[in-house]
């Protein structure tokens, strides 16, 4: 079973080295990565084309980049991993054997970099809500069978919360397999923000999407 890792960016010259670099083993197992530009002015591009196996041009936007790269992928399950996000050691074994076991597909959960306290209630938050609702965000590295992926065809062009909806979507299909291995994602958004403004913003904008406020009118709060 093949797996292809659908990365996402936009100017992540600061971390697209690590983080590729820590795919190699996978790329050396028969596995593909596949890095989706949305029009970077750094040197993302450059970079990512000495360690991936394919580089693609898209517009700005996260679910019209992987969408692009769901196009080009030769992968039996699609990996959705974010540029600063880092996989737990054996990563694929776990995905391959949650799809083997008839899942349709699943998420990782997550542990934020920084040492604030906040980060480990943000953590353990994430993840209990993820197993209860089955909805889980772009930071816990979604993986989708190819087969679920045509059904729900692909990620819905939200400018937010396209991993919310892609959630609910994919949740009519069933569970996700809740892998307890971490994956390391950077807490740069909430050091940059203010850890708890940051906490209490992501909050309210996912009950302001619950309750039907549409994406459009979210992402100039989120902005």
């Amino acid at each position: 079973m093949k797996v292809s890792i659908i990365i996402p960016v936009l100017n992540e010259v600061e971390q697209i080295q690590g983080t590729l670099k820590s795919l190699d083993v996978y790329r050396n197992l028969g596995h593909e990565v596949i890095v989706v530009d949305g029009g970077s002015n750094d040197d993302t591009v450059i970079i990512s084309e000495q360690y991936a196996d394919k580089v693609l041009h898209s517009d700005m936007g996260r679910a019209m980049q992987m969408n692009s790269g769901i196009a080009e992928a030769e992968g039996d399950v699609m990996l959705f991993l974010h540029a600063d996000t880092r996989l737990p050691d054996d990563a694929l074994s776990g995905i391959i054997t949650a799809v083997e076991d008839g899942h349709f597909w699943g998420r990782f959960n997550v542990r934020l970099s920084g040492n604030h306290f906040l980060f480990r209630i943000i953590e353990r938050t994430m993840n209990m809500r993820s197993c209860i609702t089955g909805v889980a965000t772009g930071d816990q590295a979604i993986f989708v069978s190819r087969e679920s992926i045509d059904i729900v065809g692909g990620y819905p062009q939200l400018p937010l919360m396209e991993d919310v909806e892609f959630s609910k979507r994919l949740r009519k299909l069933g569970w996700p397999a809740c892998i307890k291995r971490q994956v390391i994602t950077s807490s740069r958004r909430w050091e940059d923000r203010g850890v708890l403004r940051t906490m209490l913003l992501m909050w309210r904008l996912r009950l302001l999407f619950f309750l039907g406020v549409s994406a459009e009118k979210l992402v100039k709060q989120y902005q």
